[in-house]
């Protein structure tokens, strides 16, 4: 028998189906009648059978289609920049993306980087620069046309198909597990976040990455994943995972010659801004080194309990005096992240069996945004589609999201507040919300390092062999210089059989 799992296999056949395999779904569609019946799996049915346009596929496809149009909906009353009597906060449309075509100078032509500093990675500011320059040349021929608004469009419409792009590569990872996929498509922070800034750049260069990872071509994956970096940095924290799972497997060729080419990457993306712009280029580095602690992280927590402890008059709490030490901050973050990196990398070595990539890239992921000192609301977005990878579970998944639309309503509160001058709420709702955030966070966390920990437990390896998205590591054995580890016995194609 094969070691590898066979991508070969009828997939459509064996397609997973929440309402029979998921607790949660199975428990929600008795609501509807019960789990979905024999007539209603013909949507799987493969080639050469009885086949119907709307497949499981194309369902999740236009599901994300209708997300991301009701997101443009609901983004719509700041499309034309007229932010009066802060329209922006009221109905939760504020957008970076208008902002910054005004803020960025690119109404004015300028070249990003050349002439503006820009604060963000280049890639982001390439793309800024590349829809927003022409926007800035047609509103110069037409002044008729209002050039925030066209160049908001714009954006929307590439970022959309970016995110429309993620949900295929999800399909194409989980064939045997389509619905899945529509734990992304119909994301609420999906819904509420896709254009809030530009991450669906980085995620949707990401999700590329990993597929062409999973297909066994390392060096695209490493280009994608460099470029993605290049965009925002957290998708080279991915290469992390591709290290140590390598060391497990055996597989350290592959995993090097991923990262090689990601740093490739990332430094000829780097070089056109970084060499004669260096000044406007090391502006975000700037940012990121000096900014203090912002708003709904554990440490703004922190700074609000500080204010409830009774501390001596004159004398600042720990976490008050972090943000007055921003360069203390900044080390206790990164060491905190380190730490968390190493646990990660720990638990992949010695977990019974090794485990999936997708869920180490998650809890790296993750760490990153509990120990941040900014965590933006759009940066759920880098969550989402490895949390769909890592964990395809509904009710955990649903809980996260419902922590995630109470905290975006109330920063915008927090936000309308802080532009008023009269606060909405009593600054503790809006800490209670970030802290039911990052709660529910680490408890998906758990969930991971739990199924890693009992691998019968995982959804994927209920439907899979090993790890679809592995690439070179699906179905090899440990490395043979790890003595702690029993070589685990040749895979077969069958999954483990799921957990009760």
């Amino acid at each position: 028998m094969s070691t590898q799992s066979t991508p070969d296999l009828d997939d459509a056949g064996t397609s997973d189906h929440p309402s029979r395999s998921d607790g949660f779904v199975r428990g929600m569609s008795g609501l509807i009648g019960g789990p979905l019946g024999d007539h209603a799996t013909a949507l799987d049915r493969p080639a050469g059978r009885e086949r119907r346009f709307w497949t499981a596929a194309r369902i999740v496809l236009a599901l994300a289609c209708l997300t991301l149009a009701l997101h443009w909906v609901q983004k719509s009353p700041c499309q034309d920049g007229a932010w009066q009597n802060n329209v922006q906060y009221t109905r939760f449309c504020y957008t970076d993306v208008l902002a910054l075509y005004y803020a960025e100078g690119l109404n004015e032509g300028k070249v990003p980087y050349r002439d503006h500093a820009v604060e963000y990675p280049v890639l982001t500011g390439y793309f800024m620069g590349a829809l927003g320059l022409p926007v800035h040349a047609l509103g110069s021929d037409d002044p008729s046309i209002n050039q925030g608004q066209w160049f908001y469009n714009l954006n929307a419409l590439v970022l959309g198909a970016l995110a429309v792009a993620t949900v295929a590569v999800i399909l194409a990872l989980r064939r045997r597990r389509p619905w899945d996929a529509a734990l992304f498509a119909l994301a609420p922070a999906l819904l509420l976040t896709a254009t809030v800034n530009w991450d669906l750049l980085a995620v949707g260069l990401a999700a590329f990455g990993l597929l062409a990872w999973a297909k066994r071509r390392p060096v695209v994956a490493g280009v994608l994943l460099g470029l993605a970096g290049a965009a925002k940095l957290w998708p080279l924290f991915l290469l992390g995972p591709l290290l140590v799972l390598g060391l497990r497997a055996n597989r350290l060729r592959a995993a090097f010659t991923a990262v090689g080419a990601a740093a490739v990457a990332a430094i000829v993306a780097n070089l056109p801004a970084a060499v004669p712009y260096r000044e406007n280029w090391d502006r975000f580095f700037e940012l990121s080194d000096t900014r203090p602690i912002d708003w709904g992280t554990l440490w703004y927590i922190g700074r609000y309990l500080d204010g409830k402890v009774g501390n001596d008059p004159g004398q600042l709490g720990p976490f008050e005096w972090l943000n007055a030490h921003i360069p203390a901050l900044n080390l206790l973050s990164y060491a905190l992240f380190g730490l968390a990196c190493l646990g990660v990398a720990a638990l992949a070595l010695l977990a019974p069996r090794r485990p999936r990539l997708a869920p180490l890239a998650f809890l790296v992921v993750a760490a990153f945004l509990i120990f941040s000192k900014v965590w933006s609301q759009q940066f759920v977005l880098w969550l989402l589609p490895l949390a769909v990878l890592a964990r395809p579970r509904w009710g955990a998944f649903l809980a996260w999201q419902v922590a995630e639309v109470c905290y975006f309503a109330a920063f915008y509160g927090e936000l309308l507040g802080a532009a008023t001058g009269r606060p909405v709420f009593p600054e503790g709702v809006f800490v209670l919300a970030a802290a039911l955030r990052l709660v529910t966070v680490v408890v998906l966390c758990g969930l991971v390092v739990r199924d890693i920990l009992q691998p019968e437990r995982d959804a994927v390896r209920a439907t899979y062999a090993d790890d679809p998205d592995g690439g070179v590591l699906d179905g090899a054995p440990d490395a043979p210089w790890l003595p702690w580890r029993r070589r685990r016995p040749t895979l077969t194609a069958e999954p483990l059989p799921a957990a009760g």
